[in-house]
C-alpha cells in the first residue's frame, strides 16, 4: 500500500472549489492569509461545469450573484449564461491567485483535541491545519428519490445533473419529476426541442414572473424589504403574481399557504422564477400531472389512477449536502448536512471549524459567510504571527505532536 503524503498547511484548509470555496479563499487572500483548497473534481465550479444544462442562466440579476471584490464585466447581460458565469469564476480564481489541489476527494476530516488540529484525509494525502472551512455547499450530491417501480422502467432515467439539452429527446414523451426551477426550465427546453414534456407536481409551489414591469421581481422584493416587513412584501408578490398569471391552482400549480420569501427563509425552498414554461403550461403544451404512484415498464401510474406511457424520465429532484459522509466527530452540522445554527450565525463552529455556502440564500449568503470567516481567521492569524512564538516554531511543535498522536 502506497504511503500517504503528509502536508501541514499554515493557513486554513478549504474543502470545495466552487463559488463558496473561491469566495472564502479570495477573502483570505485579501487579508494576507494563505488558504489551501481541496477539490474532488478536475476544475473549479465543477457543479456548474459538469452538472448543469446548456441553456442555464442565472435566475437572478448579475449584481446579486457577484462574489466579494469582483464585479461581473459590464458587457455581460442582466442574466449571465452558464458559460459566462464559469468564465467569471475562472477570472476570479486568477485575480486572487487561487490554485486548488484538484482530484483530492476528502474521505474524512476530524478534529484532534490532543494537537488542536484538523486532520483531512484524501486518497493519497493527509492535510493538517488549525482551521477547516467546509465549502462543499448545499448542492454537492444529486437527490435520487425512491419511486416504486423505477427500476422496472425500460427507457432512460436520468437526473438533471446529467441533462444537457432537449435535442437528445426530440419527438419523445418525457416525464419530468419535480416542479422547481430546474424542472420547469428543463420542461421548457424539452418543448423547444420538439419533445412532449409532462411535469409531475407533487407538492404546492410558488411560481412568480421573473420580471415585473420590466424589473427583476427579486430586485423589487429586495428593495421593498428595506422598508416593509417580509409578510407585507410576500403579499405584494402574490398580488403581482395573481395579476400577471391568474389562478395557478387551476393549472395544477397550488400555492403554499406560506408566502414565497417566508418559505424560502424557513425551508430553503425557492419560488420558481418563470422563464417561459408557464405560458406553455397554460396553453397545454407542457402537461401538469399529479404525483406518481408507481413507475411501470413503459411509463407511470399516477395517484389519480391514470396510467401513461413515456419514452424517458428526468428526475428534477434537486441536490443535497454531502458533509455527513466525510466530516467526522463534530455536531455543528445536522444529519442533513446543514449547520444547526441558522443564518446569519451559521458560518462559525468550534475548534477552528467554519462553513461557507450553507445559508439557503444563494450567492449573497455565500459572500456574507466568506467575509465573516476570513475576518475571524485573519484576526487569529495576526495574533499568531505577532507572537514571539513564530509560525516556524509552531509548525515544528505541531509536527512533533502529530507524530505522537497520528
Amino acid at each position: 500500500m502506497e504511503q500517504l503524503k503528509f502536508v501541514f498547511h499554515d493557513g486554513p484548509i478549504i474543502v470545495g472549489a466552487g463559488p463558496s470555496g473561491l469566495a472564502a479563499a479570495a477573502c483570505l487572500h485579501r487579508s494576507g492569509v494563505p488558504a489551501l483548497l481541496l477539490e474532488r473534481s478536475d476544475c473549479i465550479a465543477s457543479l456548474w461545469q459538469h452538472r448543469t444544462y446548456d441553456r442555464l442562466k442565472l435566475h437572478l440579476p448579475r449584481q446579486f450573484c457577484e462574489l466579494p471584490f469582483l464585479n461581473f464585466p459590464n458587457h455581460f447581460p442582466k442574466y449571465p449564461s452558464k458559460r459566462q458565469f464559469v468564465s467569471y469564476m475562472e477570472d476570479y480564481a486568477r485575480r486572487f491567485s487561487i490554485q486548488p489541489e484538484f482530484k483530492q476527494t476528502v474521505l474524512s476530516a476530524r478534529f484532534d483535541p490532543a494537537t488542536g488540529l484538523w486532520r483531512v484525509q484524501t486518497p493519497d494525502s493527509i492535510y493538517v491545519s488549525l482551521w477547516l472551512i467546509v465549502a462543499t455547499g448545499e448542492n454537492a450530491e444529486p437527490v435520487i428519490p425512491e419511486i416504486h417501480g423505477l427500476r422496472k422502467f425500460q427507457g432512460p432515467v436520468i437526473h438533471t445533473s446529467e441533462y444537457r439539452s432537449g435535442s437528445e429527446f426530440a419527438k419523445k414523451k418525457v416525464l419530468v419529476v419535480g416542479c422547481g426551477n430546474s424542472g420547469m426550465e428543463v420542461s421548457f427546453d424539452l418543448f423547444r426541442h420538439h419533445a412532449s414534456p409532462s411535469i409531475v407536481v407533487r407538492n404546492s409551489v410558488h411560481i412568480l414572473p421573473r420580471e415585473t414591469w420590466g424589473v427583476s421581481t427579486f430586485s423589487l422584493a429586495m428593495a421593498l424589504l428595506k422598508w416593509l416587513p417580509l409578510k407585507v412584501v410576500d403579499k405584494f408578490l402574490l398580488l403581482v403574481a395573481n395579476f400577471t398569471m391568474g389562478n395557478t391552482a387551476r393549472l395544477g400549480l397550488r400555492r403554499p399557504k406560506t408566502g414565497p420569501l417566508q418559505l424560502k427563509n424557513a425551508t430553503g425552498k425557492s419560488p420558481v422564477l418563470d422563464v417561459g414554461a408557464f405560458s406553455l403550461i397554460k396553453s397545454g403544451q407542457i402537461e401538469v400531472v399529479e404525483g406518481v404512484k408507481e413507475i411501470t415498464k413503459n411509463g407511470a401510474r399516477f395517484c389519480d389512477g391514470q396510467e401513461r406511457e413515456f419514452d424517458s424520465i428526468i428526475l428534477a429532484t434537486g441536490y443535497k449536502s454531502n458533509v455527513p459522509t466525510w466530516l467526522k466527530g463534530d455536531d455543528f452540522f445536522t444529519k442533513d448536512g446543514m449547520p444547526k445554527t441558522p443564518f446569519p450565525c451559521s458560518w462559525k463552529g468550534e475548534n477552528g471549524l467554519y462553513a461557507v455556502g450553507f445559508t439557503r440564500r444563494g450567492l449573497l449568503g455565500t459572500s456574507s459567510d466568506a467575509v465573516n470567516v476570513a475576518k475571524d481567521i485573519a484576526d487569529q492569524w495576526k495574533k499568531i504571527n505577532n507572537n514571539k512564538y513564530s509560525a516556524k516554531e509552531l509548525k515544528l511543535d505541531v509536527l512533533g505532536k502529530i507524530r505522537e498522536n497520528f
